[in-house]
């Protein structure tokens, strides 16, 4: 940086622990909304139609505009700033949410109207989503938190969500019926709306400078292909990280099989009901909470690599087996719980390996890219399992996919590329460092930080 950008500056905020407890509500409240929701709206689904195929193509509807919005978001979150996506989108959202109870107490809600209600809840989700784990660096220099303790907490944050939602939402639809679920929905994303838009303190979630490109030196602004093609190209020179996202990519789509049809279906022919869903998340949420808790104290200390795939193997087949085995409801519960410790582990180690590897000024388009090429199988996911449990019934698809979990975390784990978890750990100071070059503070760029990957 030159003497006279030094001079020209402007000087430092004061240190404030408001932007950070307004996104991490924000975020905690949204959350909540769509665990409740994704309790709910299966259930409703499945309810009203008796059909596991009908309800897995709820889930694609609803996810496919997820993934796919959210891949193109990151240049517009560049633009605009992270804050008025934020908000703005939570509203549709809460509009859309809104209106599914309404048009059915009305009896105006043919599955057609339900579909298109749920796209644009998930089209609206996704940028919704991004923004607010956009926001966290920021909050986090300015209420001057270590960036690893931030992400940390914004993952503590979505595994209590995990927790809380499931509850919520199992007890609403046991006592209440699935609608007021989805209106607890539709209120949990005017309340997120309202928490970015009013709480935040003035100039938080403002469009950031990035440092010049080509394009800039010869005289005009990057445009949003040049600026979506430098994650793209970056991502594609980084082998572990495809690694990463094409091994999760899978795991998701067997997750999301697993969440938005298997359970329901094995609640529903067990006789559990939704409370029984409710059980089994809740008891799954506290453990990964209880593990990502651990893990942010002693991680650091442990092989990656080893920690990793011992996660993922707790976390992953075990699930499907004990529902398979028409287990007592504690072995159940065991599992589970076993399960999300398991799976505490992993979003802390991800999101290291991210600071570690990828440029400052990039982390928000990779980051962008990436969870969106590892959700990629997410929509595909409940269509599947809903159309392979009409076909050939629960417990085969249960084993099924609980044999295709382990088999893609066994083989992944054995590529080279994986040894780098360790090798290169402590270059998080090198990519922040890579990332403060002389940066041109023109009010129209912006700078894209980081959002954690997730595997649930």
């Amino acid at each position: 940086m030159t003497a006279r950008a030094t001079a020209t500056a402007p000087a430092a905020p004061p240190r404030s622990l408001r932007p950070m407890a307004g996104v991490l509500a924000a975020m905690a409240i949204s959350l909540t909304g769509t665990r409740v929701s994704a309790i709910a709206l299966p259930w409703f689904v499945l309810a009203t139609t008796g059909s596991a195929t009908m309800t897995g193509v709820v889930a694609f509807v609803e996810l496919a505009p997820y993934v796919l919005v959210k891949a193109f978001t990151g240049p517009v979150i560049d633009r605009l700033g992270p804050r008025v996506v934020s908000w703005s989108t939570d509203a549709v959202s809460a509009v859309a949410a809104g209106l599914v109870p309404l048009l059915h107490a009305l009896g105006l809600l043919p599955f057609w109207l339900l579909l298109v209600m749920v796209a644009v809840i998930g089209g609206a989700r996704g940028p919704g989503d991004l923004a607010k784990e956009v926001m966290v660096p920021e909050a986090a220099d300015r209420g001057r938190v270590p960036l690893e303790r931030a992400t940390g907490l914004a993952g503590v944050t979505e595994r209590l969500a995990t927790t809380v939602g499931p509850a919520v939402g199992g007890g609403l639809v046991a006592l209440l019926g699935p609608m007021a679920g989805l209106t607890v929905n539709a209120i949990a994303f005017a309340l997120g709306s309202l928490v970015i838009a009013v709480a935040l303190p003035r100039g938080t979630g403002r469009a950031a400078a990035a440092p010049p490109t080509a394009a800039e030196d010869e005289g005009g602004p990057a445009g949003y292909w040049q600026l979506f093609r430098e994650g793209f190209a970056f991502l594609r020179r980084e082998p572990l990280l495809l690694t990463i996202i094409v091994m999760i990519a899978v795991t998701n789509l067997l997750d999301a099989a697993f969440i938005t049809v298997l359970v329901p279906v094995w609640a529903r022919e067990s006789g559990g009901g939704p409370a029984a869903i409710g059980l089994t998340g809740t008891v799954w949420g506290i453990a990964a909470v209880a593990g990502s808790l651990i893990a942010a104290a002693v991680a650091h200390r442990l092989p990656r690599r080893t920690v990793f795939f011992a996660g993922f193997l707790l976390g992953g087949a075990p699930r499907f087996v004990v529902l398979a085995l028409d287990a007592p409801m504690s072995v159940v519960v065991t599992v589970f719980a076993l399960s999300g410790f398991g799976s505490g582990f992993l979003n802390p180690i991800l999101g290291a390996v991210l600071f570690e590897r990828v440029p400052r000024h990039l982390l928000g388009r990779v980051n962008a890219l990436g969870d969106s090429l590892a959700w990629a199988g997410i929509p595909l996911g409940g269509l599947l399992a809903g159309v392979a449990v009409s076909l050939s019934g629960l417990i085969p698809v249960l084993l099924t996919c609980g044999g295709l979990y382990l088999v893609t975390t066994v083989l992944s784990g054995l590529r080279p590329e994986w040894r780098q978890m360790d090798r290169e750990r402590g270059h998080a100071k090198a990519a922040a460092a890579a990332s403060s070059e002389p940066e041109r503070t023109a009010p129209d760029q912006a700078h894209l930080p980081v959002g954690a990957s997730t595997t649930e």
